[in-house]
């Protein structure tokens, strides 16, 4: 089955416009500058079409404020009923943080497909068996320059070296 090519710019409206209205009365102002910025590097990765790091930054950040929108209702989300205002706002901001990870595993794709490929390291040494970019020491190529390395040529002066 072959995942639907979402745009870039429908992702970032449509958080936009759920920030907007998930932050209209009931959670703090961190919650809009948390989301609001995330959305300005998702500006920056649709205005660069060709760059890999807008996109991998507007991934990491989609996936920072998932935590953070979790601690923000964690917080703020309050224990009295609502008022009309409130439950809008609040059931928008919910709406917006169930969407993030299926937006994150699109953009993710729009990163792959602009030739990222992220692999997570944890700093434990691996075997690769894949062998084809590098170079058996028995097939060197043995041209005049590499053969001899450090040699001067016969004409410049003895303390002089040639580069």
């Amino acid at each position: 089955m072959e995942i639907p090519a979402i745009n870039l710019k429908a992702i970032v409206l449509t958080h936009w416009l759920l920030t907007v209205w998930g932050s209209m009365t009931w959670v703090s102002s961190s919650y809009a500058w948390g989301n609001f910025s995330v959305l300005a590097v998702g500006v920056w990765a649709i205005a660069q079409r060709d760059s890999i790091d807008a996109v991998l930054m507007f991934l990491m950040g989609m996936a920072v404020t998932i935590l953070t929108d979790i601690i923000h209702f964690g917080i703020f989300y309050p224990r009295m009923p609502f008022v009309r205002e409130n439950s809008f706002s609040a059931g928008m901001a919910i709406l917006n943080l169930l969407l993030k990870p299926i937006s994150c595993f699109f953009v993710y794709q729009m990163y792959r497909e602009r030739g990222g490929d992220y692999n997570v390291n944890f700093g434990f040494p691996s075997v690769s068996r894949n062998r084809d970019d590098y170079q058996s020491i028995d097939q060197q190529d043995e041209s005049s320059s590499s053969a001899h390395p450090f040699s001067q040529a016969q004409d410049s002066k003895p303390g002089t070296r040639t580069y």
